[in-house]
């Protein structure tokens, strides 16, 4: 009974979230007043997010009802990562300090996966990455392994995850934000991603950069970061 309430609500919700988002869009350009484009934003943002946790939660009852479909098609995924890099870079556009990088593999990676699916895993990944980063780059990586697998990488230049954090990252309320960080999170993002990436049969894990001291300037402390890794199976040509 829980579970069915939470599937109903969950979409129920769904339903006035998307015209308050979709008028808010049409009406914020021909707003004049600054202060009043500003309140826009304020709504536009939290409406997002409101959205985001909305399908989060679905996706959740999901899993954990087994009904987490997966429908799988051939496509590059080094394309599909340029595109996520693409739809995502304007995120660090209040920061003009975080940059990504991607080092592209020199052939395409051919994988028969969910595209959608593994575009959820990257966005939240590289979303996490970005939030996490105040300055530096954020750096994506894709390599193939043995010929029938490619593990996808993401490092940031954060602070690097809490080793009791680290114990239970991927396990559903458990988040890596600092404790001054006033959107937290649920904690579902990397549950989620890792149900995904194993029901393409991969595996999914994170591991923090040890920091390093420097002779200059006054020997600060340099942050090494975190970086998550995916593999899932590749096609053989």
């Amino acid at each position: 009974m829980k579970s069915e309430f939470i599937n109903v609500a969950s979409h129920e919700l769904r339903t006035p979230i998307q015209p308050i988002l979709g008028l808010s869009v049409v009406l914020r350009p021909k707003m004049q007043d600054k202060q009043q484009r500003e309140y826009l934003d304020i709504v536009i943002r939290n409406a997002k997010r409101l959205l985001r946790l909305t399908e989060a939660i679905l996706d959740v009852t999901k899993i954990e009802s087994k009904s987490l479909m997966i429908k799988k098609e051939r496509f590059d995924l080094k394309e599909k990562i340029q595109n996520v890099i693409n739809d995502i870079a304007s995120q660090t556009g209040d920061n003009p300090n975080v940059k990504i990088s991607f080092i592209e593999p020199k052939d395409p990676i051919y994988v028969e996966a969910d595209k959608s699916r593994i575009y959820q895993v990257i966005s939240n990944i590289l979303t996490n990455a970005i939030k996490f980063t105040k300055e530096g780059t954020i750096s994506v990586t894709a390599e193939k392994k043995d010929h029938n697998s490619v593990v996808v990488g993401i490092k940031d230049n954060g602070p690097g995850i809490d080793p009791i954090v680290m114990q239970q990252l991927f396990t559903k309320f458990t988040t890596k934000s600092p404790s001054n960080d006033t959107q937290t999170g649920t904690g579902l993002g990397l549950y989620i991603c890792k149900s995904i990436v194993e029901a393409h049969g991969g595996m999914i894990w994170a591991e923090n950069k040890e920091s390093s001291r420097s002779g200059d300037n006054s020997d600060a402390e340099r942050r090494g970061g975190a970086t998550f890794y995916f593999s899932i199976p590749t096609i053989v040509n």
